[in-house]
């Protein structure tokens, strides 16, 4: 049993920066051009790990603990996160610690983020701590209704129990949930129609206008950590609506992620297919993803 859950946590360690590749070249294939190599997100954090930081006069100790500690609470948020096969640690209520987990990495970011003075850092900060606002709500009320589904309050018990239970008359539920945390990704991982991980406008930009003093392994950090982020919550949205499990552990973590690069794909045709909203747009949006949670709430609570 300790060698698959160690399997699932070292699967995501080494192969959650592919996803980054995938949706580029996704987009490429839209765009009619080659794109970038699909390993690209690995040649950049090698090469950033092999420079050396540059640091502002201005900065403090926050400015530099800010990317390790958000590498580090997003490295124990993944121990909780099964992936077909069971996760490293799991608790009743461990969801509660996962979701301050990921609170706390963007804390970091948006610490280190304000501790530079610049004026850009400080309003893409402002913004992504109001847009989070919004989204960790959808995403608490989804978990609610998991809970009130399954009966069961650890991630490892609820999930699974969810997607073996879903019927034709939960198929209204299951469809809302998908739609509420379908939302609650791209928010949370500055894609489109949310954020542009490739503007390089600061005054349209979000979460990347708040990453822009960080150089060398700083910056790997960051990138790996949304990469691992990107990982954990697309496990979460396959684990609740993949059908009941093979019974065979590895298999199992294989169609995880067979689901979560396809999961990529589908988010590289989003960002071909729309544009980046207007700012004042985005919170209606994220508003919608807490309505299809709240109905999903009314529908199991029936």
């Amino acid at each position: 049993m300790i060698i698959e859950k160690t399997c699932g946590y070292l699967l995501a360690l080494l192969a959650a920066p592919l996803l980054l590749g995938v949706i580029n070249r996704t987009k490429a294939v839209f765009a009619g051009r080659r794109g970038q190599p699909l390993l690209q997100a690995y040649h950049d954090i090698a090469k950033l790990l092999r420079k050396g930081a540059v640091y502002s006069a201005t900065t403090t100790w926050v400015f530099k603990a800010g990317p390790v500690a958000g590498l580090a609470a997003v490295l124990l948020a993944l121990a909780f996160i099964p992936a077909g096969v069971p996760p490293l640690f799991s608790f009743n209520g461990d969801f509660l610690l996962v979701a301050y987990l990921l609170g706390m990495m963007r804390f970091c970011t948006v610490a280190a983020a304000l501790d530079t003075g610049s004026s850009f850092e400080g309003m893409g900060a402002s913004r992504e701590v109001q847009f989070a606002a919004i989204a960790e709500p959808a995403f608490l009320l989804g978990m609610a209704v998991v809970i009130r589904a399954t009966g069961e309050l650890s991630l490892r018990g609820m999930l699974p129990a969810f997607s073996a239970g879903l019927t034709a008359a939960s198929r209204p539920l299951a469809i809302l949930l998908i739609m509420a945390w379908l939302l609650v990704f791209l928010v949370e991982n500055a894609r489109i129609p949310f954020d542009d991980p490739n503007t390089h406008l600061e005054l349209t930009m979000i979460h990347e206008v708040m990453v822009l003093d960080h150089s060398g392994p700083d910056f790997a950090f960051i990138l790996y950590g949304a990469a691992l982020k990107m990982w954990i919550i697309g496990a979460l949205m396959l684990n609740l609506f993949l059908p009941a499990r093979t019974g065979l552990p590895l298999l199992d973590l294989a169609l995880i992620f067979a689901g979560l690069l396809l999961l990529a794909v589908v988010v590289g045709v989003i960002e071909s297919a729309m544009a980046r909203l207007k700012l004042l747009r985005v919170p209606q949006l994220i508003i919608a993803a807490c309505a299809f949670s709240i109905l999903a709430l009314i529908l199991v609570m029936r």
